[in-house]
């Protein structure tokens, strides 16, 4: 099985050495993987001036699956617009089909005490945000910066959704909601958006397939709220791009850090994207000081979802836990009484229980 493993920017590079050291690790287990390593984001336009090379793509459309670090970086804030690192992710996802972006809000019970909310807010804490990923504002046209008539410098972007593209969306939420607790609540602005009317509508009609699953609706302003005041009502949120955008690094923080959670974006291709949801974190990039847990499991939810491999994923999972529960901390999650390690130190930890 072929994985494309694209190391990107920032600590992008340091999390998946560890997260590959692990896949490494598994072949102890009988699990063989071919990784083929390749350039995105700022790395590869310093090679070769394109965030997002063909050779590049021509491996994503390849591999099983893909497992991806991160993007950016202040000295690339300035290039234009279709070369910046975020374009060479956006472009990676329009041509993979990847619709779907899961999220998952974990509380570890070993980590209770690094939310910044109480402990009786975040306890038990499990929730799954799926978050349409290539339509919306974020790709509607037209989109541009000019000049109204009036003289004033303008800049627009369009809002947009087909009926098709929510219920897509829709029904990986219904379905995810099938596995866990079958409650969906679908997120949206339908009381001044057209397109969450839209979107409401669409996600209502989705939903009567599935009478096994409980539906809600809410607003956006008010689930930001409701996040933070008792995240545990929510099971399955479906929501669309921009708001799934903000909503989904909120959901993250509740759990204390956003270096210990992974991601998926699922699509109409062969290949699925896993990915930590930190992002670059340029500022303690080549600090050893980056977490690497959410790498180690997206590489588990990749194992499970694009490669069947059950077992092998559990085992990273429990690798983790246990690399927690023996006290190792990088210094987002650092509390007294813990072993304060590094990067590569917390990805031995979890390399060597495997």
């Amino acid at each position: 099985m072929l994985l494309a493993i694209l190391p990107g920017d920032g600590v992008g590079p340091e999390v998946i050495t560890q997260a590959t050291r692990v896949l490494k690790a598994l072949e102890h287990h009988g699990v063989h993987l071919e990784l083929v390593e390749a350039p995105i984001g700022g790395a590869a336009y310093e090679i070769s001036g394109d965030p997002l090379p063909q050779s590049t793509l021509d491996l994503a459309h390849r591999a099983d699956a893909i497992l991806f670090g991160a993007v950016g970086g202040p000295q690339y804030a300035n290039l234009p617009r279709g070369k910046r690192p975020g374009d060479g992710l956006l472009k990676l996802r329009r041509s993979l089909g990847l619709f779907a972006n899961i999220r998952p809000a974990v509380m570890f019970p070993e980590l209770i005490g690094t939310s910044s909310l109480k402990p009786e807010i975040v306890r038990g804490l499990d929730l799954v945000i799926i978050r349409e990923l290539i339509g919306d504002v974020l790709f509607g046209e037209p989109r541009r910066v000019g000049v109204a008539d009036n003289g004033q410098r303008m800049a627009l972007n369009t809002m947009c959704y087909q009926e098709d593209e929510v219920a897509r969306i829709a029904h990986v939420a219904f379905q995810m909601a099938r596995t866990r607790r079958k409650t969906v609540c679908s997120i949206d602005k339908a009381n001044v958006l057209e397109t969450s009317e839209l979107w409401r509508t669409i996600v209502s009609e989705t939903g009567r397939n599935y009478p096994d699953v409980a539906l809600s609706h809410m607003y956006v302003d008010d689930a930001a709220m409701a996040l933070v005041r008792r995240p545990g009502q929510f099971d399955v949120i479906v929501t669309a791009n921009l708001f799934g955008d903000i909503l989904s690094d909120e959901a993250v923080m509740l759990t204390g850090s956003m270096g210990v959670l992974p991601s998926a974006s699922l699509g109409t291709k062969k290949a699925a994207l896993f990915e930590p949801v930190h992002g670059a974190s340029n500022a303690i990039a080549g600090k050893n000081e980056a977490n690497p847990c959410g790498a180690i499991l997206s590489a588990a939810m990749l194992l499970r979802q694009s490669l069947g491999l059950n077992d092998a994923a559990e085992r990273v999972e429990k690798a983790v836990r246990t690399a927690l529960a023996n006290g190792y901390r990088t210094p987002d999650i650092h509390e007294p009484g813990c072993k304060l390690v590094g990067t590569e130190e917390m990805g031995s930890a979890v390399t060597e229980v495997i």
